[in-house]
This record gives C-alpha cells, sequence and structure tokens, in this order.
C-alpha cells in the first residue's frame, strides 16, 4: 500500500545522533558472486552441457524459463550459498542474480524462476535424465583437460546425508546411528576435480555395486583417454574382490584399498610388530638417558604377498607396524602397484586418500548437497548435481582464475564471504550497467584480478556454438 508506515530497524543510539534503518535502499544487492560464477561458467560451459543432457518435456507453450537458465541459477543459487529451493522466491528479483542469467537487471518484466517452477523441474527428472547428468559431469571433468593426463588418481568415498522425513529410499543406518542417503563422491585426488556423484540408498554399498559404478565411469574415461594410468583408492570397504577384479581386467589400471585386519593378515604382521615393539622401547630408553620426550610412536613398513578366499589373485599387502604408549596399532592396505617401496605405497600413495575428505566437506559442509528434503529421490539426486555444479565452478574459480592469490587454496565458503557477499549499488541506464562497490571492500585487488581475467580470455568455442 503506497501509504502503509515502512518498516523500520532501531539500534541503540551512538553519541549525538539516533539510529534507524530501513529496506528502501532500492536497487542494491549483497551477493555480487553471481557476476563471477557467470564467467566462470561461459569459460567452461557447465550450465549448457548439464541442461542438454535433460529432456526437457515442457510444453513450448507455456515455457519462460530456458533449461539453461534454470540449472544456471539453482548452481549460482547453491555456489552463493543459498541452498533451498524457496530462496528462489527472493533471489529472482536479486539484480545481481539477473544479470547473472544476462538478463537487465532492474527491469520489471525479467524476473528469474521462482520456487515452484524449480520444484516443478525437481520433480520431473527421471532416472534417465540423473544417469545423463552424472555422465555430463565426468565429460566436463575430462575436457578440463588440455591434454590426456599420464595419471590420475579416482578416490571414491562415500558420506552420510541424513534424511529427516519420508524421503524415499531413506533407510537406517546403524554405523551413521540415523536415517540417510549414502551418495558416492569421485573425485580426482592429485588435482580435487570432481568426477562425478551418485545419489544412493541409506545402506552399505556391496562390492558389486560399487564394481557397476565405476565401471561405467571407466568405460567412459578409456574412450578419450585409452592410455592414461588410472589408480582407483579408497578405504576398506572399497577392498571388494569386484573391484579388484575390474582394475585387473581394464587395461592401464592399479588400485590401493584399505584392508580390514584378521587373524591371517595379525599373524602375519606380528614379526614385523615384535620388531617395531623392541625399536619403540630402545628409543624411549634412550629418550630417557637423555632426559628427553619419549616418542609418540614408532612406524616400521613391510610387505607380503596375500590372498582372501574371495579374491581373485594374491596382491601385495602393505603393513604398516606401528606401536604407540598405548599398545600396537598395526594398519593394512593391498595394492596392484609392483613398484613403490612399502613406505612410499602407504605415506604418500594411500594417506593421501585424506585430503578427499576435505573435498567432500567442501561440497557438503559449504555447498550443501546434503540439502535432500524432498520426497521423490530423483528430485533429491538433480539436488544433488546442483550441490555439484556449484562445486565444480569453485574448484575452476579456486585452481584457474585466483591461482597466484591469497585465496588459492581458499574453501568455497571462504571466497562466498569474501568475495561473493559484497554490497552492490546497480545503476541502469539506457546503453550501460554501472555497478558501484565499497570504497572500503577489503579485497578489492583481488576482484580486480579476477573481473579483468574473465574479461579479457576469450570465450572457448564449442561444438554447436
Amino acid at each position: 500500500m503506497p501509504n502503509a508506515t515502512p518498516t523500520q530497524l532501531r539500534f541503540p543510539s551512538i553519541p549525538g545522533y539516533t539510529v534507524r534503518g530501513d529496506f528502501d535502499g532500492g536497487a542494491l544487492s549483497s551477493d555480487f558472486g553471481p557476476l563471477l560464477l557467470r564467467g566462470v561458467d561461459r569459460q567452461i560451459g557447465l550450465s549448457d552441457r548439464l541442461a542438454q543432457h535433460f529432456n526437457d518435456q515442457r510444453n513450448s507453450s507455456y515455457i519462460d524459463h530456458s533449461l539453461r537458465n534454470l540449472f544456471a541459477q539453482r548452481i549460482y543459487q547453491v555456489a552463493s550459498g543459498y541452498e533451498d529451493t524457496n530462496d528462489a522466491n527472493s533471489l529472482r528479483h536479486d539484480p545481481m542474480f539477473k544479470m547473472g542469467l544476462e538478463r537487465p537487471p532492474l527491469n520489471q518484466d525479467n524476473d528469474l524462476a521462482s520456487a515452484p517452477t524449480h520444484s516443478r523441474l525437481d520433480n520431473a527428472a527421471t532416472s534417465k535424465d540423473i544417469y545423463r547428468i552424472a555422465s555430463a559431469f565426468i565429460d566436463q571433468f575430462v575436457e578440463s583437460y588440455s591434454v590426456p593426463p599420464e595419471i590420475i588418481v579416482l578416490d571414491m568415498d562415500h558420506s552420510a546425508d541424513s534424511t529427516h522425513g519420508m524421503q524415499q529410499l531413506s533407510l537406517y543406518n546403524h554405523h551413521y546411528r540415523c536415517h540417510c542417503y549414502l551418495p558416492l563422491f569421485i573425485f580426482e585426488g592429485l588435482s580435487g576435480k570432481l568426477v562425478t556423484a551418485v545419489l544412493r540408498p541409506g545402506k552399505r554399498p556391496t562390492g558389486a555395486e560399487n564394481a557397476m559404478i565405476l565401471k561405467r565411469v571407466l568405460k567412459r574415461l578409456r574412450e578419450k583417454w585409452p592410455e592414461t594410468h588410472i589408480i582407483l583408492r579408497g578405504d576398506g570397504h572399497f577392498s571388494n574382490p569386484e573391484l579388484m577384479q575390474l582394475a585387473l581386467d581394464t587395461p592401464f589400471t592399479d588400485f590401493i584399498f584399505g584392508v580390514t585386519s584378521n587373524a591371517v593378515l595379525n599373524r602375519l604382521a606380528e614379526p614385523i610388530l615384535a620388531k617395531t615393539r623392541q625399536l619403540h622401547q630402545s628409543r624411549c630408553q634412550h629418550a630417557e638417558l637423555l632426559k628427553q620426550s619419549s616418542p609418540l610412536h614408532t612406524r616400521l613398513y613391510h610387505e607380503v604377498d596375500y590372498a582372501a578366499s574371495s579374491w581373485p589373485k594374491t596382491f601385495r599387502v602393505i603393513l604398516k607396524a606401528e606401536v604407540m604408549s598405548r599398545g600396537d596399532n598395526p594398519r593394512f592396505v593391498v595394492t596392484s602397484l609392483t613398484s613403490p617401496s612399502p613406505e612410499v605405497l602407504y605415506k604418500k600413495l594411500y594417506c593421501a586418500r585424506g585430503q578427499d575428505e576435505n573435498f567432500i566437506k567442501m561440497i557438503k559442509n559449504d555447498l550443501n548437497s546434503d540439502r535432500t528434503s524432498s520426497p521423490s529421490f530423483l528430485a533429491n539426486h538433480l539436488r544433488l548435481f546442483y550441490a555439484c555444479g556449484a562445486y565444480v565452478l569453485h574448484h575452476s574459480l579456486r585452481t584457474e582464475t585466483l591461482a597466484g592469490t591469497e585465496l588459492a587454496n581458499a574453501q568455497p565458503s571462504s571466497i562466498i564471504l569474501k568475495l561473493f557477499k559484497v554490497a552492490v549499488r546497480v545503476i541502469q541506464y539506457k546503453d550501460r550497467i554501472k555497478l558501484h562497490l565499497p570504497t572500503s571492500y577489503p579485497y578489492k585487488h583481488i576482484l580486480y584480478r579476477i573481473t579483468e581475467i574473465l574479461f579479457r580470455v576469450p570465450m572457448p568455442a564449442r561444438d554447436g556454438t
């Protein structure tokens, strides 16, 4: 109503002044991020690729928003810290999000899609759409390399996605003590690039299921990189005979998996553990004589040939024989690799898979991949892909555009806070748009560098463009 009293914000006064606030600032935005995300997206073509792999069954007479714009809008929102579909109801009017989708920011007749539109898109997803988009992420990963790499490491891990309602295929998982999904994430361990992700029911996967998923991933990678050395890496619940056989059957493919200890492995490990205990005791005695602190642990590395009854053949099993003040702490790793020493295999190659946990934290904690609150499993899978798309854009921004800056290794949450959450005043003229940013903004030198790179680097040519 034109005569309504505007809502005022009241604050404690400062000496000589009362303090009031209102929401009459006009064309202001608190999000500069969509404009940066648009620049990255134009370079790598992510939104276009994902939209092309989704079968649009809408009646063309009623379409106001293209599939590409719907995917871009949701991915940009998630990448900017807005994981909820309902956020679109407000952000559809935001001038910076409108500019991110290449629309004039202050026109009143070009608002972005609302939450109901996105909800309809989520619930329209079919299993074929999900499969094609999962494959599209693999293609996006492949095209991120200008030449085929000599070696890649496929890090595989599951992460609990707690559910709190009547979501399809939400199951109770006793290990996590909750009802959940258990999505599988596959990253390239040397670069941190996302390969693809699969939303799964909350139960522990079987070896056959793991092999079924990885077989499709390897097939798609081999179509483009027939001679790249691929190493499959995962913790103990990936040491399945099916995955081992898959690696044996696929050229230029090896694996390194954790192995749960058993009576046979413990017996084989006992001689080296006894040697480690003796060494640890000797080190403690020397430290006591020198009046120094006792060592926290002593480690030796060894290898044995071992085959469980279900394994396709005998493999190298690497033993980390660790003795601490609290007792023995042996760890085992099985691998098809023959060249590296036991210590190098364990310390340099296997332990590096811990970085995969950090990648999952980024996509889960910073980009809210676990925002899977729809009753439909396929709709939730599409929501997972929005977070995956946000991760791909953030990774490209961080490793390419921000390389050499203080934010080159920043978490997505830090980039959102320091680069995306910037107040912007938008002024639209007949033939130009001006953006006014805060004078006291502390990262203006980085923002200048990013915008210059995204402005100067030409948009790469793609098929059909």
